[in-house]
């Protein structure tokens, strides 16, 4: 497999790669796929929707920041995810002939065309 960092795939193409059963594809089956990540849409599948993964990590690395300034991590609040997204590709529904309804393409933050 290609090194994601070279630029050859991307690492939610490298992902997609690795739970794939050998010799055996989702789209081979006519399998439509949903996952938690943008990459995986960006590599094929028909629509993510999960929590934001910028403002992951820029949340990520306020409480590094915290911890390195001398908080205790025990001391700092467990927090969930507040802001969702969902993109869909439509390259992949028209590969599976699937019509997305217009009330789902309304509210997807972004759709692959």
């Amino acid at each position: 497999m290609a090194d994601a960092a070279h630029g050859d795939r991307t690492e939610g193409q490298a992902h997609c790669l690795r739970f794939q059963p050998k010799g055996s594809t989702a789209a081979q089956h006519r399998l439509p796929t949903i996952s938690l990540y943008k990459d995986h849409v960006l590599a094929g599948c028909l629509i993510s929707y999960g929590q934001n993964v910028d403002e992951f990590h820029r949340r990520a690395a306020i409480y590094v920041d915290k911890i390195l300034k001398g908080t205790k991590p025990q001391d700092l609040p467990v927090e969930q995810p507040t802001k969702f997204d969902m993109v869909i590709n439509l390259k992949t529904a028209k590969q599976f002939d699937l019509v997305v309804p217009q009330s789902l393409l309304a509210t997807a933050d972004e759709v692959i065309e």
